[in-house]
């Protein structure tokens, strides 16, 4: 949970709500930090990291999971600057306009509420050590006047397809739409409480029941593909049978 730095510092409430003594203010990018690092303890599969712009304008988040060889696309300000293999330091959106338009490609970051995410892509490689590679994605929207959005990324090289990297930039999107679902259905934002535990306890009983509707959700369309096909096998006459013969013949 993240506790504001107002509330970590103000004794009374943090005392009335039963906030636990060690827990002190964190960064949400700390609080990131910490998440993956347990994650990884409890070995976890785990190959890229996805986020928002908190936490890819967050050096010290980038160095440790570079340190740890996590690939990350991470979604940076347009005013972020990054080093390229000359040396310069360039702003990410100075760097985006200054390319052809040949240098775009429409690609899906995967499917959602209103069918495929439809936007134009762009890799720029940045530089390469110990066979992993530094970089940016830039996403440009298809509307008359598009907006970008711009991603710092850290790949093996024999991975940092253009590709590869917009499906791990769509994955964020289905993350939050994971927490949408768990508020509607299991009513994750829908506590009132007053206490750190009780907060606690609404949150993973929610997480819970939505992990449980999932998995449920996920074998009945196991079951339903199965029995279509079952269905079908059933009711398609052979390849061979006689009245096909007949139709053959005819």
């Amino acid at each position: 949970m993240y506790l504001p730095e107002e509330w970590a510092a103000d004794h009374e409430r943090r005392r009335a709500a039963a906030v636990p003594e060690e827990t002190e203010f964190a960064t949400k990018p700390e609080l990131a930090r910490r998440m993956i690092a347990r994650a990884l303890k409890a070995d976890a599969p785990c190959n890229w990291v996805a986020a928002y712009e908190v936490y890819g304008n967050n050096s010290k988040l980038r160095q440790w999971l570079e340190e740890r060889r996590l690939g990350y696309v991470l979604a940076i300000a347009s005013d972020q600057r990054m080093r390229w293999p000359d040396h310069e330091q360039r702003r990410v959106d100075t760097i985006a306009q200054s390319l052809p338009k040949l240098a775009w490609e429409r690609i899906s970051a995967g499917s959602g509420s209103k069918g495929e995410r439809l936007y134009d892509w762009t890799l720029i490689q940045g530089w390469e050590e110990d066979g992993w590679s530094h970089g940016l994605l830039v996403r440009r929207s298809i509307e008359e006047q598009p907006e970008h959005a711009y991603y710092r990324f850290y790949a093996p090289t024999s991975k940092s397809t253009l590709k590869t990297l917009v499906r791990v930039a769509g994955q964020r999107w289905q993350i939050e739409q994971a927490f949408q679902t768990a508020k509607g259905e299991c009513g994750l934002d829908h506590y009132e409480v007053r206490h750190w535990q009780g907060w606690y306890r609404h949150i993973t009983l929610a997480m819970l029941a939505h992990a449980v509707l999932v998995i449920l959700r996920a074998r009945g369309e196991k079951n339903s593909r199965r029995s279509g096909s079952a269905q079908r096998s059933r009711t398609t006459p052979p390849a061979h049978s006689p009245a096909l013969a007949r139709m053959e013949r005819r």
